[in-house]
């Protein structure tokens, strides 16, 4: 099944609109969709989402962003969060050295702790990374264990290397639909086992909807292109990433599968 597997559904652009927009979803053969919570608040409104329907699940995380809310409470609640089977993933986490809305030290301070938490819970982890290639490297190198998600991936190198190597499961976004993104090289090196596929909606929005609202349905162009640039049909580039999204996230994706 087609599986977008990073949806900020419970955002605000949604707001009064979302059972539209999975009627569209459910159309377009979209079988499950990951809702991100990537704040208590956010995470909140996303298993409400799921408690609603089974074809969704949640995740629960602090968003590099918001790095600098984390405190004690902040920890006890992510680790009772994971702990929900409705949570499928922590995250999104990681680093964002674009924006620095967080002091960088928070950063990274934060991801190594939520990594632990968890790795703890057995839980996989949905990395943001941005501008922080080298640090997001290093800080996963000490959690061997972590079943890692790059999630929108247009990162260098460096972290492309290291995810190859260390079998991290790679997520693209709607950006491999833009004119400007050039980096075909990278869909082909990853392998079929660790390909995802996501809309990062109501953002990214693919070609050719760009520079409107993305939403769970447009998932199928970027899976239509990840399949044009490998040169395989559509429908083995789907199936490819929605038994990989089941293995990554567990039964509950099984649903519709």
């Amino acid at each position: 099944m087609l599986v977008d597997t990073h949806c900020h559904l419970g955002s605000e652009q949604f707001a009064g609109e979302v059972e539209g927009v999975l009627e569209r979803a459910w159309a377009a053969g979209v079988g499950h969709v990951v809702v991100i919570g990537e704040s208590p608040a956010a995470a909140e409104r996303a298993l409400d989402l799921a408690e609603r329907d089974p074809r969704l699940s949640a995740t629960a995380g602090i968003h590099p962003h918001e790095a600098a809310t984390w405190s004690s409470a902040s920890e006890g609640w992510l680790g009772s969060a994971l702990r929900d089977p409705r949570i499928v993933a922590a995250g999104e986490m990681g680093l964002d050295y674009h924006y620095d809305h967080a002091p960088r030290d928070t950063q990274r301070e934060v991801f190594d702790r939520q990594l632990t938490l968890a790795t703890e819970a057995g839980k996989p982890v949905v990395v943001h990374a941005r501008e922080a290639d080298r640090d997001i490297v290093a800080i996963l190198a000490n959690h061997p264990k972590a079943t890692v998600v790059l999630h929108s991936f247009s990162s260098g190198p460096e972290l492309l290397g290291a995810a190859l190597e260390r079998g991290y499961y790679v997520s693209f976004s709607g950006m491999v639909t833009f004119k400007n993104w050039g980096r075909d090289d990278v869909i082909r090196s990853v392998s079929e086992e660790r390909l995802l596929v996501e809309t990062d909606a109501p953002y990214l929005a693919p070609v050719p909807h760009r520079g409107h609202r993305n939403e769970p349905a447009f998932v199928r162009h970027t899976a239509e292109r990840i399949a044009a640039v490998r040169g395989v049909p559509a429908e083995s580039i789907i199936a490819r990433t929605g038994a990989n999204a089941r293995r990554v996230f567990g039964p509950r994706l099984a649903v519709n599968g």
